[in-house]
Protein backbone atom coordinates (compact mmCIF):
# COMPACT_ATOMS: atom_id res chain seq x y z
CA UNK A 1 0.00 0.00 0.00
CA UNK A 2 1.29 3.31 -0.73
CA UNK A 3 1.59 6.42 2.00
CA UNK A 4 0.48 10.10 1.40
CA UNK A 5 2.19 12.00 3.33
CA UNK A 6 2.72 15.97 4.42
CA UNK A 7 6.08 14.95 5.26
CA UNK A 8 7.46 15.72 2.12
CA UNK A 9 6.13 12.48 0.75
CA UNK A 10 4.03 11.46 -2.56
CA UNK A 11 2.58 8.52 -4.16
CA UNK A 12 2.26 8.25 -7.95
CA UNK A 13 -1.70 7.68 -8.51
CA UNK A 14 -1.20 5.91 -11.56
CA UNK A 15 0.95 3.34 -10.07
CA UNK A 16 -1.18 2.67 -6.71
CA UNK A 17 -3.74 0.53 -9.17
CA UNK A 18 -7.21 -0.24 -7.42
CA UNK A 19 -5.68 0.10 -4.54
CA UNK A 20 -6.51 3.43 -2.69
CA UNK A 21 -3.38 5.02 -1.22
CA UNK A 22 -3.46 5.11 2.78
CA UNK A 23 -3.60 8.82 3.73
CA UNK A 24 -0.84 10.10 6.60
CA UNK A 25 -1.48 13.35 7.31
CA UNK A 26 1.36 15.17 8.20
CA UNK A 27 2.46 18.89 9.58
CA UNK A 28 5.53 19.28 6.64
CA UNK A 29 3.79 20.45 3.38
CA UNK A 30 5.85 22.67 1.22
CA UNK A 31 4.73 26.06 -0.39
CA UNK A 32 5.06 24.46 -3.65
CA UNK A 33 2.15 21.49 -2.54
CA UNK A 34 0.23 23.85 -0.98
CA UNK A 35 0.71 26.29 -4.52
CA UNK A 36 -0.46 23.61 -6.44
CA UNK A 37 -3.54 22.40 -3.89
CA UNK A 38 -4.44 26.08 -4.10
CA UNK A 39 -4.31 26.46 -8.18
CA UNK A 40 -6.21 23.05 -8.25
CA UNK A 41 -9.21 24.73 -6.22
CA UNK A 42 -9.12 27.39 -7.86
CA UNK A 43 -9.46 26.08 -11.34
CA UNK A 44 -12.35 24.42 -9.92
CA UNK A 45 -13.75 26.72 -8.70
CA UNK A 46 -13.11 28.81 -12.08
CA UNK A 47 -14.76 26.25 -13.97
CA UNK A 48 -17.70 25.93 -11.96
CA UNK A 49 -18.60 29.60 -11.42
CA UNK A 50 -17.05 31.72 -14.46
CA UNK A 51 -15.73 34.05 -12.33
CA UNK A 52 -12.06 34.24 -13.18
CA UNK A 53 -11.68 37.53 -11.93
CA UNK A 54 -9.68 36.31 -8.03
CA UNK A 55 -7.26 39.17 -7.45
CA UNK A 56 -5.71 39.88 -4.60
CA UNK A 57 -6.28 42.78 -2.19
CA UNK A 58 -3.32 43.49 0.16
CA UNK A 59 -1.56 46.73 1.62
CA UNK A 60 1.53 45.98 4.11
CA UNK A 61 2.79 48.51 6.45
CA UNK A 62 6.98 48.42 7.40
CA UNK A 63 8.64 51.02 9.34
CA UNK A 64 12.31 52.29 8.54
CA UNK A 65 14.07 49.19 9.45
CA UNK A 66 11.56 46.94 7.17
CA UNK A 67 9.72 45.10 9.92
CA UNK A 68 6.22 44.55 9.63
CA UNK A 69 3.93 47.14 11.59
CA UNK A 70 0.29 45.87 10.17
CA UNK A 71 -1.60 45.18 7.46
CA UNK A 72 -4.38 43.09 5.90
CA UNK A 73 -4.71 40.60 2.84
CA UNK A 74 -7.54 38.98 1.25
CA UNK A 75 -8.88 38.93 -1.87
CA UNK A 76 -11.68 39.94 -4.57
CA UNK A 77 -13.52 37.61 -7.04
CA UNK A 78 -17.00 37.41 -8.35
CA UNK A 79 -18.70 40.13 -7.14
CA UNK A 80 -17.26 40.05 -3.05
CA UNK A 81 -14.42 40.33 -1.09
CA UNK A 82 -12.54 38.84 1.40
CA UNK A 83 -9.70 39.70 4.11
CA UNK A 84 -8.27 36.66 5.73
CA UNK A 85 -5.74 38.97 7.63
CA UNK A 86 -5.39 41.83 9.68
CA UNK A 87 -2.94 42.94 11.78
CA UNK A 88 -1.52 45.72 14.01
CA UNK A 89 1.52 45.89 16.04
CA UNK A 90 0.76 46.34 19.84
CA UNK A 91 2.40 49.53 19.87
CA UNK A 92 0.05 51.10 17.15
CA UNK A 93 -3.41 49.72 18.22
CA UNK A 94 -5.91 52.57 19.21
CA UNK A 95 -4.35 55.09 16.45
CA UNK A 96 -6.88 54.42 13.51
CA UNK A 97 -4.27 52.62 11.64
CA UNK A 98 -6.24 49.36 11.47
CA UNK A 99 -9.73 51.15 10.94
CA UNK A 100 -7.49 52.56 7.78
CA UNK A 101 -6.50 49.49 6.51
CA UNK A 102 -9.81 48.01 6.46
CA UNK A 103 -11.60 51.35 5.14
CA UNK A 104 -8.89 51.17 2.09
CA UNK A 105 -9.64 47.37 1.45
CA UNK A 106 -13.15 48.34 1.28
CA UNK A 107 -12.61 51.37 -1.00
CA UNK A 108 -10.96 48.62 -3.57
CA UNK A 109 -13.30 45.98 -3.12
CA UNK A 110 -16.16 48.66 -4.15
CA UNK A 111 -13.78 50.21 -7.47
CA UNK A 112 -13.74 46.17 -8.22
CA UNK A 113 -17.46 45.67 -8.07
CA UNK A 114 -17.74 44.24 -5.17
CA UNK A 115 -21.23 43.86 -3.20
CA UNK A 116 -19.87 42.51 0.18
CA UNK A 117 -17.06 41.62 2.24
CA UNK A 118 -16.65 38.84 4.52
CA UNK A 119 -14.26 37.95 7.15
CA UNK A 120 -14.28 36.10 10.33
CA UNK A 121 -12.69 36.40 13.40
CA UNK A 122 -11.92 34.68 17.05
CA UNK A 123 -13.20 36.03 20.51
CA UNK A 124 -10.09 36.95 21.44
CA UNK A 125 -9.15 39.24 18.86
CA UNK A 126 -11.17 41.75 17.27
CA UNK A 127 -15.46 41.46 17.09
CA UNK A 128 -16.26 44.49 18.53
CA UNK A 129 -13.81 46.49 15.82
CA UNK A 130 -16.40 44.90 13.58
CA UNK A 131 -19.00 45.40 14.82
CA UNK A 132 -18.39 48.63 15.16
CA UNK A 133 -17.81 49.64 11.49
CA UNK A 134 -20.80 47.95 10.25
CA UNK A 135 -19.76 44.34 10.06
CA UNK A 136 -23.19 41.75 10.62
CA UNK A 137 -22.76 38.75 12.08
CA UNK A 138 -23.28 35.48 10.15
CA UNK A 139 -22.62 32.62 12.26
CA UNK A 140 -20.38 31.81 15.13
CA UNK A 141 -18.70 28.24 15.91
CA UNK A 142 -17.60 27.31 19.44
CA UNK A 143 -14.51 26.14 20.97
CA UNK A 144 -12.47 26.97 17.94
CA UNK A 145 -10.02 26.98 19.56
CA UNK A 146 -11.62 25.08 22.48
CA UNK A 147 -12.61 27.93 25.61
CA UNK A 148 -13.39 30.50 22.50
CA UNK A 149 -15.64 31.42 19.43
CA UNK A 150 -14.58 32.24 15.68
CA UNK A 151 -17.17 34.38 14.34
CA UNK A 152 -17.60 35.02 10.21
CA UNK A 153 -19.45 38.52 9.60
CA UNK A 154 -19.73 40.35 5.81
CA UNK A 155 -20.43 43.93 5.13
CA UNK A 156 -22.87 44.83 2.47
CA UNK A 157 -20.46 47.52 0.36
Amino acid sequence: MTKLAGLGHHADMSTVGGDLPEIVIGDGETHADSAALRAALHEFNFESTGYRDGRSLSCFLRNGEGALVAGIDGFTWGGYARVDYLWVEQASRGTGVGSRLLRAAEDEARRRGCRKVVLDTHSFQAPDFYRSRGYLVVGTTKDTPVGFSQTLFEKPL
